[in-house]
């Protein structure tokens, strides 16, 4: 039954976020709470912060204010990972109500009984070591897919992140549950399924130091069984932990398929060292051969950061063009910011931001054109489509099972079903949205 309240949501950062906000908007809807848009001014404003960059923190406040001019007696309250690193500064900020830690965001329900505005909010906080137990997640929206969470938290310790801190030590689902997550999904008529994480090739820590009998391997394998799913995509696996016999599995799939999003973050040895990445650029190159070789239609993502202390012009050249003979089709390009209580803030040589910024854009044009090549290389090849509830300029876009978006004269009967199309043509602009397709089923 409704309360005949209102609640708006803003989620920041990664795909993990969305997930769990998802979870928490149902949580809420169980609670009486109405879903309303943001710019509805809703009596609360969620939002799951992200920490990953210095910009997400600047997003988060100027979110804030955001909700406030809408409606200046909305609930404000934060959680995710800012909420977790800075939840005495969060509380500071002006018409901040609550901020949950990690350990109680999935709690939120209970905290919003009275909705007055206090002069200072109240947090809930938690030290990360006590972050010890999953909470699954999933995300169903408008949309064909849903991100399905897996794992959180992250045992590595790179020297730039600060996410370990803000969401603890790896942990997991098991098996079983979220085989039974992904049957619940499949009644809501979703088709395909993101599996996301912190470290999402990590899977198989039940709790910090104690470990499933299983692996990602063993997951993907008891997920390729749900047949009401058609489609199943990695979100971001490490180099280290994507083994030649992951790859060969997702080859000889009918459900998972060939797109795999893989961190680089520097094509130099020096700065993976600097970085305390688990590996060196020579095992990457060997992934990236080893999935060509079996799935040579795959697309093939790179996370890279640019700027990190240390990285000379040669280091940075080094990158660039190991990156422009690499077999891959796009570019996530990060600029690399200072993050309190990271071990990598404390490095001499950094990078001036003038500098940075240019590496960015040498990387993000470097994007583009991989991706043109990759688009370019599917000219006159099948794959399946699943077509999004959109209709702009009479036009409907959709993702083949390689990750390629393409573009159909609206077709309502066609929205969320898979569709065999042929890759007809490309005009040659950098938007992915211009690749022409020809229905063929």
């Amino acid at each position: 039954m409704s309360s005949g309240r209102t609640v708006s949501f803003h989620t920041l950062g990664c795909k993990l976020n969305f997930a769990e906000t998802s979870t928490i908007g149902r949580q809420l809807k169980d609670a009486g709470f109405q879903k309303v848009e943001f710019e509805k001014g809703a009596d609360v404003v969620v939002i799951n912060t992200c920490s990953v960059t210095e910009n997400a923190d600047k997003e988060c406040k100027s979110i804030i204010r955001k909700a406030l001019h809408v409606n200046p007696e909305s609930f404000i309250a934060i959680i995710g990972c800012y909420a977790q690193l800075k939840p005495e500064a969060i509380s500071k900020l002006d018409g901040v109500d609550l901020v949950l830690g990690a350990t109680e965001k999935f709690n939120l329900p209970s905290y919003l009984n009275d909705l007055t505005k206090l002069p200072q909010a109240i947090v809930h906080s938690c030290e990360i070591n006590e972050a010890g137990t999953f909470s699954a997640a999933y995300s169903i929206g408008d949309r064909t897919r849903a991100f399905l969470k897996v794992q959180d938290g992250c045992d590595y310790t790179c020297s730039y992140c600060t996410i370990p801190l803000a969401r603890g030590a790896s942990r997991s689902d098991t098996v079983a549950n979220i085989v039974s997550q992904a049957e619940e999904i499949s009644t809501n008529g979703i088709h395909e399924i993101v599996l996301t994480g912190v470290n999402t090739g990590d899977f198989g820590i039940l709790s910090p130091g104690q470990k499933h009998e299983t692996n990602f391997f063993t997951l993907i394998n008891a997920l390729d069984e749900v047949r009401e799913i058609d489609r199943f995509r990695i979100s971001s696996i490490e180099p280290n932990l994507l083994t030649d016999q992951i790859i060969e599995f997702v080859s000889q799939s009918q459900r998972f398929v060939p797109h795999f999003h893989i961190p680089l973050q520097s094509g130099s040895n020096k700065i993976l060292g600097l970085m305390r990445r688990r590996y060196r650029r020579e095992l990457y190159t060997e992934r990236i051969h080893k999935i060509k070789s079996v799935l040579p239609d795959a697309c093939i993502g790179v996370d890279v950061i640019v700027g990190f202390p240390g990285e000379t012009n040669e280091d940075f050249l080094e990158t660039y063009n190991y990156l422009n003979e690499l077999d891959i089709s796009y570019l996530h390009v990060f600029t690399y910011s200072e993050r309190p209580n990271t071990d990598a803030a404390e490095l001499s040589d950094p990078v001036p931001f003038s500098i940075r910024k240019e590496r960015n854009k040498m990387l993000r044009i470097l994007s583009e054109k991989k991706r043109q090549e990759f688009y370019r290389s599917q000219i006159g090849k099948y794959h399946p489509v699943l077509f999004e509830d959109e209709n702009r300029d009479g036009e409907m876009h959709g993702f083949t099972d390689n990750y390629i978006k393409v573009r159909l004269p609206f077709d309502a009967s066609l929205i969320n079903q898979p569709v065999e199309v042929q890759i007809s043509g490309f005009d040659g602009t950098l938007c992915a949205d211009v690749l022409l397709s020809t229905v063929i089923v």
